[in-house]
């Protein structure tokens, strides 16, 4: 994970600085009294140029440059970092379109908060136009063991798809044939939703470890899909996993917009960065 961090310019005077959580373009502020952000405060808002920022109050001594460097090597306390972060922007995009913040954009005051969003404000409010009235789908692929993985040329006919195959199936072991077949099915499943919706990406296969299924994962992708085109989407993920049995298709969401924010908001003139 990526972490940004000011530096204030003197430290002595710096107790507090501000984790930055996502930008909106206006926000119940009321509501924002429920939300709970790092270390269990209520999150607030940051207006500037039209655009509003969601931020924690952070105490520098834990959300610091150097204590951040610290903490984001201990698992418990990224993890937790992440958790609550991530419930926040959560919130926020089920309100409307949300540009997440790295995890971990930590500024010195909201002056430089404020800044940054005057400084970036034609992105920013492009990036809200483009995610209005969309959202973040996910749709995993998992390889069934044992199961036949029809060819993406399908699992009849004669063509050049099927004698390549069948050439291949009598020089690979059937373990390497299912994955490279299984392999090919992702590809046709992600190019078939990518027709539906408005932009997708591939992320690498998540390890078993993280995914908590044993069976291995062939598809990792990432959907923005328009609100009205959302019923053939799913419609669509169906219709693919009886198409290729062998994988078995999971989908979730929505989500905010992770994957299709480009670069999320972080200080002007910012200091390190860890990942």
């Amino acid at each position: 994970m990526s972490s940004t961090a000011e530096v204030a310019p003197d430290r002595r005077a710096a107790v507090t600085g501000v984790w930055l959580h996502g930008v909106v373009r206006d926000v119940d502020r009321a509501a924002l009294a429920t939300v709970a952000g790092m270390g269990g405060v209520p999150v607030r808002a940051v207006s500037a140029a039209g655009l509003v920022a969601v931020v924690s109050t952070a105490p520098l001594d834990e959300y610091g440059e150097e204590p951040l460097r610290r903490n984001l090597e201990d698992l418990a306390w990224l993890e937790r970092a992440a958790r609550t972060h991530h419930a926040v922007v959560a919130a926020l995009a089920r309100q409307g379109p949300v540009v997440p913040a790295r995890l971990a954009t930590v500024h010195t005051d909201d002056g430089r908060v404020a800044a940054s969003l005057a400084a970036r404000r034609a992105e920013l409010s492009a990036t809200l136009a483009r995610l209005t009235g969309r959202g973040e789908w996910g749709v995993k692929g998992y390889l069934v063991p044992g199961a036949s993985v029809p060819s993406v040329a399908g699992a009849g006919g004669g063509g050049v798809g099927t004698a390549y195959l069948r050439r291949r199936r009598a020089q690979l072991t059937a373990r390497e044939e299912h994955q490279q077949v299984a392999s090919a099915a992702a590809d046709a499943v992600h190019v078939a939703l990518c027709e539906v919706a408005v932009a997708g990406r591939r992320h690498a296969p998540q390890d078993r470890r993280l995914s908590g299924v044993p069976a291995p994962m062939a598809l990792n992708g990432a959907y923005l899909v328009d609100t009205a085109a959302l019923p053939r989407f799913t419609d669509l993920v169906g219709s693919l996993g009886s198409r290729h049995p062998g994988l078995r298709l999971e989908l979730t969401g929505p989500w905010p917009a992770y994957s299709f924010v480009a670069e999320r908001p972080e200080p002007a003139g910012a200091g390190g960065e860890s990942r």
